[in-house]
């Protein structure tokens, strides 16, 4: 007979009851960790480092906020059991809500603006990723979210920037910065976060002579000209990089601290990540713009301004201030 072979982690945690605040701090913690309550006060976590760190803090915390934890390590006895712990975490009714929620906000996707769409796609990445963290056994429920998923960005981009580049698998190959200077640089026009930003890099720190062609498609991009953010484009999307992020690299830009830190922001707002402060600021600031300025060159003008600003703040950020 098979015998169970994963290891849990018991919290067992009571505070004072008139310690609400550190009790509903605590509680939220543990909610977001995926842990299941068994019942009140002691909650079942499947064993791994980073949750073992997790709950190790949260102990000492409810020990610091004068209550009492005690964090045990224990194993089903039998395989019935184990498949019983791991009901506790199916998430096929979570699964469930986000693909409703995937389905309900396609069918508004084309009456957005561009900031209210980059603001849905936000949210909802958060919440996949929120559920995706916590599911410690995925099925076919977690493989029909993450297709559903995929189609979900797959549409809104579309939607968002036509002919948003699939990441490249390739290597960043450094370049001389001499060798592109006075070029002619083309890329999608009507732009948007990454090609904005990475026209203001070209300009401003690259090739301070660089003419832009604004493409009504990628395939009418002349042969002689720097393509940039589509695919074939000399400088696009690599693996986990934006087009903003291949540029740094390329032209060994990426030690600049407030370069640095714009390519934070653009990678946050183009495809996800860490958040940054003044993301949304940003995005809302070119979402008007885009709104005033049908002319592409005008819009790099006044969105090239906000960003010599923001280099200039981050730059002068102290250093830890730029994380």
């Amino acid at each position: 007979m098979e015998n169970p072979t994963d290891i849990w982690l018991l919290l067992i945690v009571s505070l004072p009851s008139i310690n609400a605040t550190a009790r509903i701090r605590i509680w939220r913690a543990l909610k977001a960790s995926g842990c299941t309550a068994l019942r009140d006060g002691a909650y079942l976590l499947p064993d791994g480092g980073a949750r073992r760190h997790l709950l190790e803090e949260l102990a000492e915390e409810t020990r610091r906020e004068g209550g009492s934890a005690w964090l045990l390590t224990v194993a089903a006895q039998t395989m019935d059991e184990e498949r019983a712990y791991r009901q506790l975490f199916d998430r096929n009714g979570e699964y469930g809500e986000l693909l409703k929620a995937l389905s309900e906000a396609r069918s508004t996707l084309t009456a957005l603006t561009t900031q209210e769409l980059s603001r849905l796609v936000r949210k909802l990445r958060r919440e996949y990723e929120a559920l995706r963290a916590i599911d410690f056994f995925p099925n076919e429920a977690s493989a029909q979210a993450e297709a559903s998923w995929r189609d979900f960005l797959h549409v809104a981009e579309a939607i968002q920037s036509p002919g948003e580049p699939r990441p490249a698998d390739a290597v960043v190959v450094r370049r001389d910065i001499a060798a592109y200077r006075g070029r002619l640089w083309a890329t999608r026009k009507q732009l948007w976060v990454d090609r904005v930003a990475s026209a203001w890099l070209i300009r401003r720190f690259i090739d301070s002579e660089a003419r832009f062609l604004w493409l009504d498609s990628p395939a009418d991009c002349p042969a002689g000209a720097l393509g940039f953010d589509f695919d074939g484009a000399a400088f696009t999307h690599v693996g986990e990089l934006v087009t903003f992020e291949v540029l740094l690299a390329s032209f060994g830009l990426d030690r600049d601290p407030g370069l640095a830190r714009i390519a934070a922001m653009v990678h946050a707002l183009d495809v996800g990540g860490a958040p940054v402060p003044e993301a949304a600021g940003f995005e809302a600031l070119l979402a008007g713009a885009r709104q005033r300025l049908a002319d592409d060159d005008r819009l790099l003008v006044e969105v090239g301004a906000a960003l010599d600003s923001l280099h200039a703040y981050f730059s002068a950020l102290p250093a830890e201030g730029r994380s």
